[in-house]
């Protein structure tokens, strides 16, 4: 397998690019892995990137954080505008329409943008150390860049309302019990667990993957479901991989 790994230490996204996925590690430890506008920025040139030439992508946080949420630096001066702009709302919603599933790997805090961050991703598994939470009405906004419609789909809207109205945050165990986190690994296994699950993905055909994603994302049943299906029998890939479960199982 293909392994071309960016890592310069002070670059605030760190990219390892292989044949089947992409490793994308949130590295500003100095301020817990805050979410700026240049992370911003760089997390939508790796859409891009994942967009033209689709793999999948892990998600982590570099220094045992996930991300701690948005830049407050950066939040407190921006107005109405800059609301409206939906800057991390954006790169969200793009994370989150990326052709082949997303992996958020959750190590200690993920908080307000952070948590949303992982919320956007399709499958999350964390650590022991995991805290997620809301806590945005506690510093006069609200957590407007998915968590209001993307948490009633998780853990329910009666859970939702208590996690973004109170601002509690949870601890690994409780994530795991509400639906948010699938699985739980020591720190030191956490990466080893994403990749073995890109490795269970990447096992199957990508085109149905990718197609499968798409009938997830979608409210138009069964409609968009059978035209998917329809691509997929006439693919040779189907026809390759039924011929040879059928010869594996010859009596």
């Amino acid at each position: 397998m293909g392994n071309d790994a960016t890592r310069t230490p002070d670059e605030p996204l760190l990219i390892e690019r292989r044949d089947d996925r992409v490793v994308g590690t949130l590295n500003r430890p100095d301020v817990r892995n805050a979410i700026d506008q240049d992370l911003v920025d760089r997390l939508h040139t790796l859409c891009a990137e994942l967009e033209a030439s689709p793999r999948i992508l892990i998600l982590a946080g570099a220094g045992g954080v996930f991300a701690s949420g948005a830049d407050i630096r950066q939040m407190l001066e921006r107005r109405a505008a800059d609301a409206r702009a939906g800057i991390n709302t954006r790169v969200f919603q793009r994370i989150r329409a990326l052709p082949m599933p997303v992996i958020a790997a959750v190590d200690g805090w993920a908080l307000g943008g952070g948590a949303e961050l992982a919320f956007a991703a399709d499958l999350r598994i964390g650590t022991p150390a995991a805290k997620i939470g809301n806590p945005e009405t506690g510093l006069g906004i609200i957590a407007a860049a998915g968590a209001t419609w993307r948490l009633p789909e998780l853990v329910g809207e009666a859970r939702a309302a208590e996690l973004l109205y109170t601002g509690r945050v949870l601890t690994a165990d409780e994530a795991l019990d509400w639906g948010l986190l699938s699985s739980v690994h020591p720190a030191d296994q956490l990466m080893d667990a994403a990749h073995a699950l890109a490795d269970r993905i990447a096992a199957n055909d990508p085109l149905a993957v990718r197609h499968t994603k798409t009938a997830l994302h979608t409210s138009n049943h069964p409609a968009i479901d059978l035209e998917l299906q329809a691509e997929l029998f006439e693919s040779p890939e189907k026809r390759r991989r039924m011929t040879a479960f059928l010869e594996r199982h010859k009596r």
